[in-house]
């Protein structure tokens, strides 16, 4: 009687398209932070990265996010807050159907503060990017499937309403330029 492996399950591969220059960038009006009862709410955010055309990709690392920043941020009562990115923020294409890639956004560090308050979020968000619209879509729904979290450290301050462990949501629809990027899988 003779045994033999299975033979391993190849990781399915990606294609990108419609990248000239290797650049991208996104605009999205209001973005969202929610730790509890707590909305951290930002007017508007941009965002800057890479994205390369190729074939035959590994959905790891299939984008790149080297910049972003968020405009007129307040929480409860009207405080101020501003928001500081850190690090290259890594996209991930996960499962893919009908011109929709469910990915992941991992790396995530950023620094909150303001009047009387400080914190970091870390971790990893989930969402979809949408072939026919542009559009990368943050969606905390899809935390759960995708295994994603954010968590807070170092807070401070902050009228006890944030604490270090929280597992806040974030939230924000951002339109991809150029408009012409394509992700697939077969």
């Amino acid at each position: 009687m003779a045994l033999s492996a299975a033979p391993a399950q190849a990781a399915p591969t990606w294609s990108v398209t419609g990248s000239p220059g290797g650049t991208l960038s996104g605009a999205a009006g209001t973005t969202t932070l929610t730790d509890g009862g707590v909305v951290l709410k930002c007017t508007s955010s941009t965002a800057g990265g890479t994205i390369a055309n190729g074939t035959g990709l590994p959905g790891t690392n299939i984008a790149q996010i080297t910049s972003i920043t968020f405009v007129h941020c307040t929480g409860p009562a009207g405080l101020t807050f501003t928001v500081t990115q850190s690090g290259v923020w890594a996209l991930n294409a996960v499962n893919y159907a009908s011109g929709v890639t469910q990915g992941t956004i991992t790396n995530v560090t950023a620094a909150l503060s303001g009047p009387g308050c400080a914190a970091t979020v870390s971790g990893s968000v989930a969402g979809t990017y949408t072939n026919s619209t542009a559009v990368l879509n943050v969606d905390p729904t899809l935390n759960a499937a995708l295994g994603t979290q954010l968590t807070v450290s170092g807070a401070s301050g902050c009228f006890g309403l944030i604490h270090n462990g929280d597992h806040p949501t974030f939230s924000g629809a951002y339109t991809i330029t150029p408009n012409t990027i394509a992700i697939t899988s077969p």
